[in-house]
């Protein structure tokens, strides 16, 4: 039995290895015979990529063209809209500045309000029955307090006691018009009040406008242009206060209210040269009167006052300076006085401006003002309003200071 197995086995792989024989056979003879290599290899172009749409579609040869040949469509520059053109600066309104006829007596109600302390005072006084030391102690007091200043009162009271022993029965009209002739005595002068805005020359008039930073210097300048051209006059402003921040500036505004043109030069600049400058530009515009702003360092009194002189000689070399103006603040009493010294001491004061004669002035400085410096008080400040500058007029200041 072992021995049929064994050649059943033997068998099989027999068969197995001759078939295997046969079909090798076969495949050798399908081949083609192999070619020898050729020596410049093909090279075959790769198929291309299938485009949407005809995935399916053999490829076509298609003349190509490189980017240089292509026309590619050129960007249009969006275009800019129309550059509007800035507006011009609206040039500033040119104001009519108030009549100076009117204006004292529009300002008389304001100054006899602040002001006619002084005079009730000494009417309630000269009313009483018996006057006696005491009383006229009491009258000396009170003008000595409104700042009248010792020489002037000592002369009032003693030109009262006489006019009183001599009148007798005084009734309160007769006082009034009493005290009313005391104190215009007091306060008028033979000296012009006027400004002197003409010099009957070809060349402009020149007022140099001096006083102490903080007394209202620039403003009043500003506000005697308002009154020059009020009066029919043109101005030519120079802005020759150079240490002080904004002096220009403001100098500038007030000149453009009223159409009059502003000469300035750079902050810290040669006040002499500056002023200089407004001179012969006032000469070249036929203008009536050049006015000068200054400044006012009191704190460096002789650096004050070789810059002032330098610039009135300078001045003085095209057009006589016609008129110096001191402005003092009134509230300051008899402190002004001591700046009025100072400044008179180099430059020939011809005019006081008198500012802030309202609130808290005492009416008597400028009793006092124009004894010590000898020259009139020409225009006095009622206020902050533009309009609010006006001349001095005695009778108008002694009513307001008496009351009605």
């Amino acid at each position: 039995m072992e021995i049929v197995i064994l050649a059943v086995v033997i068998a099989v792989v027999l068969v197995g290895a001759v078939s295997g024989l046969v079909v090798g056979g076969r495949r050798k003879k399908q081949l083609p015979p192999a070619e020898r290599p050729s020596a410049t290899p093909t090279i075959t172009t790769p198929p291309a990529e299938p485009r949407v749409g005809d995935e399916a579609e053999t490829p076509r040869d298609e003349s190509r063209r490189t980017i240089e040949e292509v026309d590619l469509p050129t960007a249009e520059a969006p275009e800019a809209p129309p550059a509007e053109a800035e507006p011009a600066p609206a040039a500033p309104e040119v104001e009519v500045p108030e009549p100076t006829e009117g204006r004292l007596v529009r300002l008389r109600a304001r100054l006899a309000r602040s002001q006619n302390a002084l005079g009730k005072g000494l009417l309630t006084l000269l009313s009483r029955e018996h006057l006696d030391e005491d009383t006229w102690e009491e009258i000396e007091d009170t003008l000595l307090t409104a700042d009248v200043g010792v020489v002037p009162t000592q002369e009032l009271v003693e030109r009262l006691r006489e006019r009183v022993r001599v009148l007798g029965t005084r009734t309160p009209q007769e006082l009034r018009t009493l005290l009313r002739e005391e104190l215009l005595k007091l306060v008028s002068t033979d000296a012009p009040r006027a400004v002197k805005t003409d010099n009957g020359l070809e060349t402009p008039a020149v007022v140099m406008v001096v006083g102490v930073n903080g007394t209202g210097k620039t403003t009043t300048t500003g506000k005697l242009a308002r009154v020059l051209v009020a009066d029919g006059k043109s101005v030519v402003l120079g802005a020759a206060d150079t240490f002080r921040a904004a002096a220009a500036d403001q100098l500038q505004t007030w000149g453009e209210r009223v159409g009059a043109r502003t000469v300035r030069g750079p902050e810290g600049g040669d006040p002499a040269s500056i002023a200089f400058d407004a001179v012969k530009e006032g000469i070249a515009e036929h203008a009536d009167v050049v006015l000068i702003d200054t400044a006012g360092r009191l704190h460096t009194k002789a650096g004050l006052m070789d810059e002032l002189g330098k610039v009135k000689r300078v001045v003085e070399k095209q057009a006589p300076l016609d008129e110096v103006l001191l402005v003092l603040d009134a509230t300051t009493g008899q402190n002004g006085l001591v700046q009025a010294r100072v400044f008179a001491e180099v430059v020939n004061i011809t005019g006081i401006v008198l500012t802030k004669l309202d609130g808290t002035a005492k009416g008597g400085i400028v009793v006092a003002v124009q004894r010590e410096l000898g020259v009139p008080v020409k225009l006095i400040g009622l206020g902050e309003g533009p309009d609010d500058l006006a001349p001095f007029d005695p009778e108008a200041f002694v009513d307001a200071l008496i009351g009605d």
